[in-house]
């Protein structure tokens, strides 16, 4: 598989999630949150991704973390409507408050079940990074690590079972079986 030639619009996606996301930080710890988008983007970049969705995958948080519409609109602008399209596939919410938990999963589910398979892979390497990190957080803070959720290890487990049968369905087997692990791991905790 060839690797894609990343351009000067990778690094200058790469500054803009950092400037946008620059005063966030993890659920958990004071890690900063430009971690886990260059997580996400290094297992997109190690699936055989584009340059357009590694991009899509720095910016996977912004909409629905910081800016919504606009941000979507200055995404579109810098860096085109493939990356825009993908961004808005992975984003749960761009209003401020987000619906209630369940809704935003109940939609996220569908969106992501009929998703292009750009969507799919960073939705999945989002979710994979996401697993990998609750996953140690459980074996470091046990039961504790569920009240910094907004619902508990039930629901969270239906999300990511929920989440499995879809990605199940898609051409990233090596991502999927890793996030198969990660989920039955997290069930048997």
């Amino acid at each position: 598989m060839k690797s894609p030639q990343l351009t000067e619009r990778f690094e200058q996606a790469l500054v803009y999630a950092h400037r946008l996301h620059i005063h966030q930080t993890r659920k958990v710890g004071n890690i900063p949150y430009i971690s886990h988008l260059l997580s996400v983007t290094a297992l997109v970049l190690e699936a055989g991704g584009t340059e357009d969705e590694a991009i899509s995958a720095l910016l996977h948080d912004s909409i629905e973390d910081q800016g919504g519409v606009q941000t979507r609109e200055e995404i579109r602008q810098r860096f085109g409507e493939s990356v825009v399209n993908i961004v808005e596939g992975c984003t749960e919410s761009e209003t401020v408050p987000k619906p209630p938990w369940k809704e935003r999963k109940l939609r996220y589910l569908a969106q992501i079940e009929t998703a292009t398979p750009s969507v799919q892979l960073v939705s999945l390497a989002d979710k994979l990074h996401n697993g990998r990190s609750l996953l140690s957080e459980c074996h470091q803070l046990g039961d504790e690590i569920w009240k910094i959720f907004p619902v508990g290890k039930t629901e969270t487990l239906w999300f990511y079972n929920s989440l499995l049968q879809i990605y199940q369905q898609t051409s990233y087997h090596q991502l999927v079986e890793e996030f198969r692990q990660i989920v039955q791991s997290l069930q048997l905790l």
